[in-house]
């Protein structure tokens, strides 16, 4: 394990010196893979079948082995959604590498039973948490590290260090896994015709590029990147507010797809569908397009109504502003109503950092 002023150091100063922009669009990913989980009713299974060659997947289950947590029968799942940074292909035109990919959002998607309603949790990138040890993907163990940022468990050890440090925060077991590139997911709002928002007042954040009058707006890809990425003008300025904004983005990115009759365009469609898998890699256990298709027919009947977002309750770090710490007995009612597939608690988050009330309402769907 790590000591404090370590874990300050690693994934700290370094990241701070990585591009804003790189790391803003890498939310618009996470928010976008995490309306992807819930679009089963889009019709994509269309064509998925044709698709197959442009899946990747990984097998989590062999890497973490038997020591996670119990896989309740009771109906609901449990998915962890990253978007990744790496600069690979296409996303190198978003900056350098500094260092290794990281994931820079990431949210549970809890289905309840009878897949009729979900509950996402956001964990914000600069959560100070215990990172425990783990198996990178070429079967090397990964020491932990104490009070060492989240988003570093995907950076040392990728996806199955991931999916074990969110398992030991919770002691829910993930039973899937999506992680999405960025580039790809600008394309699919593109390939949607943009997505249609409102704001409820003015937003001019000259970090984001970002000019919006209040009124209704059709955002393209680039103009997605810039939303996401808008804190400035907006709120306290801080990542926890500009979460806000995601989430209210990823409501109405839900309610586009299921609103333009794809079946209508099979060109449109093909095209959806063809730059969505590209855009993605997943568990072993949904990297085929007939594994996709049936899981993706199960969440048809979501809508965004049907779905409750919020940020993992937190308070700002005393000795450092620019991370966050969990609020333990707030977190733990959150993960404890998961576990037993309840709604999410009003108290949870009424004391947290991350409701920004200054944010909220400031963009909703369409």
């Amino acid at each position: 394990m790590t000591d404090r002023s370590d874990s300050r150091i690693h994934g700290g100063d370094k990241s701070r010196k990585t591009s804003g922009k790189r790391r803003r669009a890498t939310t618009l990913v996470a928010w976008c893979a995490a309306a992807l989980v819930l679009l089963g009713g889009s019709g994509l299974g269309f064509v998925y079948f044709k698709l197959d060659g442009n899946l990747s997947g990984i097998d989590i289950n062999a890497l973490l082995g038997r020591d996670r947590p119990p896989d309740p029968d009771n109906g609901s799942e449990d998915i962890l959604v990253l978007g990744s940074d790496s600069r690979a292909g296409a996303n190198a035109a978003y900056g350098q590498d500094g260092g290794g990919a990281r994931s820079d959002t990431a949210m549970i998607v809890h289905v309840h039973k009878g897949h009729k309603t979900a509950s996402v949790v956001s964990i914000p990138r600069d959560t100070l948490i215990d990172r425990p040890e783990c198996t990178d993907s070429k079967g090397a163990t990964v020491p932990g590290a104490r009070l060492a940022m989240f988003n570093t468990a995907y950076e040392v050890g990728g996806p199955a260090c991931a999916v074990k440090t969110v398992e030991t925060m919770s002691g829910i077991r993930m039973d899937h896994y999506i992680e999405v590139d960025f580039t790809g997911f600008k394309k699919v709002v593109d390939q949607l015709g943009g997505v249609r928002i409102t704001t409820t007042r003015a937003i001019d954040d000259p970090k984001s590029h970002l000019k919006l009058a209040p009124g209704t707006h059709i955002l393209d890809g680039e103009q997605s990147l810039g939303l996401v990425r808008t804190r400035h003008s907006i709120g306290d300025g801080s990542d926890l507010g500009r979460i806000e904004l995601q989430q209210a983005f990823v409501k109405a990115l839900i309610d586009q797809v299921r609103s333009i009759g794809l079946f209508s365009s099979p060109k449109k469609l093909y095209g959806l569908a063809d730059t969505a898998t590209r855009a993605i890699t997943l568990d072993s256990q949904l990297d085929s397009i007939a594994k996709l298709v049936g899981f993706a027919d199960g969440l048809k009947d979501l809508g965004a109504k049907d779905v409750k977002m919020i940020t993992l309750p937190v308070r700002y770090d005393p000795a450092d502003r620019n991370r966050v710490l969990p609020l333990q007995a707030e977190s733990e009612q959150v993960w404890t109503a998961l576990r037993q597939d309840r709604p999410i608690p009003a108290s949870a988050t009424k004391d947290s950092a991350g409701d920004q009330r200054d944010a909220n309402g400031v963009v909703r769907g369409g």
